[in-house]
C-alpha cells in the first residue's frame, strides 16, 4: 500500500540496511550458476568515512545534476528516448536517486513495469530524504564488482585500504566500473576503463571540489534543528 511504501521509505532515511532487494538477486545468481559457496561483500560505511573524492566521482559519472535535481533528470531522459528510437544501442538516462530506488528495493531489468515502479520509489525517497542521504545510500549499496557492493567493500577487496583513503585516480576508477560491474576489472582495467576513468577526472576538475557543498551544508542544518 502506499501508506506502507511511504512509512518504509522514510523508515530507511535514518536505518541502514543489512543487505538490499538487489544484493539478494546478484546472490541468487551466482549460486544458480554452480557457486553454491557464493557470498556479498558489503558493510555499511558512513557518508564521513568515504573519501570526498569518492562522493565526487560517482555525481561526475553518473548524475552531474544530482544537487539540484528532483530525482530525475529530464533533459537526459528526453536524449535518451529519442537516441533510443534510431539506435540498437539502449542509453540510459538514470540519475542517482532513481538507482539507488533500483539497488535497494528492485531488480535488474527494462520492463515497464520495474521503471515505473522505480519512478514511484524515486520520487518518494526524493520527497523523503535529504540528498546527502541519498548520496550515502548509493555509494553504500551500489555494485562494483561481481558480488563487491558498496564503496566500503570495494576499497577494501580492490585497493586494500579504507574507503577515506581513496585517490582521486581511484574513485574515479570504481565510478567507471559502476556501468557494468559484472565486466569491468578494476584491478586490471581495460583500455575502455582507462579512458571512462580519464574522462570522469576531468568532469571531477570542471565540477570542482566543492560541487556538493549545498547538500552537506542541508544535511548540517537538518542535524541542528
Amino acid at each position: 500500500s502506499f501508506l506502507g511504501t511511504l512509512i518504509g521509505v522514510g523508515f530507511r532515511s535514518v536505518v541502514n540496511p543489512s543487505t538490499t532487494a538487489f544484493m539478494q538477486q546478484r546472490l541468487l545468481h551466482l549460486r544458480a550458476r554452480g557457486n553454491a559457496h557464493a557470498h556479498i561483500d558489503y558493510h555499511w560505511v558512513d557518508y564521513q568515512s568515504i573519501a570526498p573524492t569518492m562522493r565526487l566521482a560517482v555525481v561526475s559519472s553518473e548524475d552531474q545534476t544530482f544537487p539540484y535535481n528532483d530525482g530525475f533528470d529530464w533533459v537526459a531522459i528526453g536524449e535518451a528516448l529519442q537516441h533510443n528510437r534510431v539506435s540498437r544501442y539502449v542509453r540510459g538516462a538514470s540519475t542517482i536517486t532513481q538507482q539507488t530506488a533500483k539497488n535497494l528495493y528492485l531488480w535488474a531489468g527494462r520492463s515497464y513495469f520495474r521503471k515505473l515502479l522505480e519512478a514511484y520509489f524515486t520520487v518518494l525517497i526524493n520527497l523523503e530524504w535529504p540528498k546527502q542521504r541519498i548520496l550515502e545510500m548509493y555509494l553504500n549499496t551500489a555494485q562494483f564488482d561481481s558480488n563487491v557492493f558498496g564503496v566500503g567493500a570495494a576499497a577494501r577487496h580492490l585497493f586494500g585500504k579504507l574507503p577515506t583513503q581513496l585517490t582521486a585516480d581511484e574513485a574515479a576508477l570504481l565510478a567507471a566500473a559502476l556501468p557494468a560491474p559484472d565486466r569491468a576489472d578494476v584491478t586490471d582495467p581495460s583500455d575502455y576503463l582507462l579512458r571512462r576513468q580519464a574522462w570522469i577526472l576531468d568532469q571531477m576538475q570542471q565540477l570542482g571540489g566543492d560541487y556538493l557543498d549545498s547538500i552537506e551544508t542541508d544535511a548540517r542544518r537538518g542535524h541542528k534543528q
